[in-house]
């Protein structure tokens, strides 16, 4: 399915090809992020027939934030038009839904490692092992590629961990050639900390918590990006060109405008404050 290294087309939700998975499979708890509990494997109530959610248009207001931040990269169109053949859950049996449901989580772990490795690949830092990307992408798709049979009895849990391996040294490489790097960051609480104007140049902000945290006019050029929490993080002219590992899902959650620099991989929200 994903042919092109550097085309991340493949590796982005495309709802009109999926049969609403990531509204069946998906367990939420009421938080801030989701008005009500769902278990997984039971259809939202706010599903349609058609596959489409009945308020996608007012997702934050109804209270649904969780949702309108969320990708599954790839994995659900994967899932529904290949790996079951197009066959609807709605109309098949009960076997073939719950089947669906177990597999569709397991692709999307899958799917997201290829989005990070497709785009080490289009670092020329990480060139010294672009080689050993390029095999692990290789069996992460053959992996995807397995029957649903295969897919829900994988463990993801040992091919992440090597997957990993690659992505930190990656991530060493690229950093390495960064003005103002060694601000390891990795896994560090920065709810709500003020970071207004900071150089942030090739941090490593892996698994940071920034929730809430104020970013306005920082530099995070060259910045690892990957898995930190940036929701409602104000990017408001931040510079995060060059920032690498950073997901559509990451800039969905958090605030910013026009004047805020992005990487390519990543397109600019649509809700985000334009400049005057």
């Amino acid at each position: 399915m994903h042919d092109h290294p550097g085309d991340l087309t493949d590796l982005r939700g495309d709802c009109a090809n999926c049969f609403g998975l990531c509204c069946v499979a998906l367990p939420f708890t009421a938080s801030a992020d989701f008005a009500f509990d769902k278990a997984a494997g039971k259809p939202c109530s706010h599903l349609r027939g058609d596959h489409r959610c009945g308020i996608h248009t007012e997702l934050r207001q109804k209270g649904f934030t969780g949702c309108t931040v969320y990708d599954c990269f790839g994995a659900g169109q994967r899932v529904s038009q290949v790996t079951f053949a197009g066959q609807d859950w709605r109309t098949a049996s009960r076997e073939h839904a719950r089947l669906m449901a177990e597999v569709f989580p397991v692709v999307r772990q899958l799917h997201e490692l290829l989005r990070y490795l497709t785009e080490a690949l289009e670092l020329p830092a990480a060139r010294p092992v672009h080689a050993a990307v390029r095999d692990a992408l290789e069996e992460t798709e053959r992996l995807a590629g397995r029957t649903p049979e295969e897919l829900a009895a994988l463990d993801v849990g040992p091919h992440r961990q090597r997957v990993d391996v690659l992505l930190l040294r990656t991530s060493e490489l690229v950093r390495a050639g960064t003005r103002g790097r060694g601000k390891n960051r990795r896994g560090a609480d920065l709810v709500g900390a003020r970071r207004a104007g900071a150089d942030l140049r090739g941090a490593n902000l892996r698994g940071a918590c920034l929730i809430a945290a104020d970013l306005t006019g920082a530099d995070l050029r060259g910045a690892d990006m990957i898995g930190a929490d940036l929701r409602d993080a104000d990017l408001t002219d931040a510079d995060l060109t060059g920032a690498f590992f950073l997901t559509q899902p990451q800039v969905d959650a958090a605030r910013g405008t026009a004047g805020t620099g992005l990487p390519r991989t990543v397109s600019r929200p649509a809700r985000w404050t334009p400049l005057h």
